[in-house]
């Protein structure tokens, strides 16, 4: 038979001292609040009851005892704390929610899980900001470069994040995003296209990651296009050109410019190549024996290899190109690296031809070999890594055309290579 437990009264318990400077634990009573007793800390008082909660026994806070012995009733309820017959009601409270299950855990536990509930919604809440840099990092693998990477951020970063870069995402709405287009939108359409597209799928990256819900408040189709005046389709400038009966003397006079960054648009000019392909274009690219540069995907605009067949007078070119140490390139910068975008433009400003492009050259090539030769239409494109609109000429155009397009480069050669004295003279030397 179970220890009955002495039923203490108010004053007893007003007597009750912790032993030395240790805890103590007092079992009060009676039997119908069993597991009630009073903590004794020190000089401190604390009501608690020991009972078992679900699978558990646990000892649940009650309050603290405030010493109600001696004072009126109605001093008594100014003062903190519960009396003896408060603890014994509020004990009784709590055994009968237990019995009844209206508790099933300890009011320590709910708040607990109140706190890792609150801490897990907190960790749920990213501002636009932060997902930008999330949704930038999980698409890494998507970019051609890391200037396009760069790009991409930069424009969220200027127009923007200084709209809702510190809100959370959850709380963007189509509102906030109009907050964002219309101060660019007539005036910068181009670039406002661009932001209202990164928004978008900043936006779609967020939702399909737990951090907001909702349709799209960027997306153009059935939202925006509502709002916004459509963009007019701008006719992209052509890229300054050389006409193609001066490009002889003009590649008279650069060969004798010195200088890597000459030598690379000669190179570019003899292969109608882009820029960023030939100045990260490296010395094991190049095929010696079989006279062909292979130019990888990545460094591609159609994100393709592509093979370019050279010309003796390309090969010569190469053959004459110092090979600097520990530098893979064929063109290398003096500080080391490769050839920023603007030093092929340079040597054609300091020809006194500012008014032209690099990439200009390759509609020169292209004027020349659709007016002056008889080389296929397909060939020509495929020379400059070009895609075909046309279903049946781009699948036609599948294979390499090595041995047409070789003949083809041949000729270009010999055509820029072929300067007379009577030629006009582009380069104002």
């Amino acid at each position: 038979m179970p220890k009955r437990v002495k039923e203490l009264t108010a004053r007893e318990v007003d007597r009750l001292k912790a032993v030395g400077d240790g805890n103590r634990r007092v079992m009060v009573g009676p039997a119908d609040c069993a597991g009630l007793h009073i903590r004794l800390e020190g000089g401190a008082k604390h009501w608690a009851i020991r009972i078992k909660v679900g699978e558990q026994r646990r000892d649940i806070g009650l309050g603290t005892y405030n010493g109600k012995i001696g004072v009126t009733d109605e001093a008594a309820a100014r003062l903190d704390g519960l009396s003896l017959a408060e603890a014994r009601s509020k004990a009784r409270d709590v055994r009968y929610a237990v019995r009844v299950g209206s508790m099933t855990t300890t009011p320590a536990a709910e708040r607990k899980a109140t706190v890792a509930s609150a801490s897990a919604a907190a960790s749920q809440v990213k501002t636009f900001k932060e997902c930008t840099a999330l949704c930038l990092a999980d698409k890494s693998g998507e970019w051609k470069n890391a200037k396009h990477e760069k790009q991409w951020a930069a424009t969220l970063e200027t127009y923007a994040f200084p709209v809702i870069g510190s809100l959370p995402i959850s709380g963007i709405d189509r509102g906030l995003v109009l907050d964002v287009l219309r101060p660019i939108w007539a005036t910068k359409s181009e670039t406002a296209g661009r932001v209202r597209g990164r928004m978008e799928t900043v936006l779609a990256w967020a939702k399909v990651n737990g951090y907001r819900d909702g349709e799209n408040p960027a997306a153009w189709k059935g939202n925006l296009e509502h709002s916004l005046a459509k963009r007019q389709k701008l006719t992209r400038g052509h890229h300054a050109a050389l006409p193609y009966p001066a490009a002889p003397a003009f590649m008279a006079a650069l060969a004798k410019r010195e200088g890597l960054s000459a030598r690379a648009l000669a190179f570019a000019i003899l292969t109608a190549a882009r820029s960023g392909e030939v100045r990260g274009a490296t010395w094991d690219e190049i095929n010696m024996d079989a006279k062909l540069w292979t130019v990888p995907a990545q460094r591609m605009k159609a994100g393709r290899e592509h093979v370019v067949p050279l010309s003796n007078d390309a090969m010569t070119l190469l053959a004459a190109l110092p090979r600097v140490d520990g530098s893979p390139l064929l063109f290398p910068a003096p500080r080391g690296g490769a050839l920023s975008d603007m030093s092929l433009t340079a040597v054609l400003k300091r020809m006194g031809l500012a008014d032209l492009t690099q990439h200009g050259f390759r509609s020169t090539f292209r004027d020349w070999a659709g007016e002056t030769t008889a080389h296929p239409r397909e060939v020509i494109e495929h020379a400059l890594a070009h895609q075909l609109k046309d279903k049946s000429e781009a699948a036609y155009q599948r294979g390499s055309l090595l041995t047409k397009r070789q003949a083809l480069m041949a000729d270009w050669a010999n055509y820029l290579m072929g300067a007379n004295d009577d030629a006009e003279n582009p380069s104002g030397d």
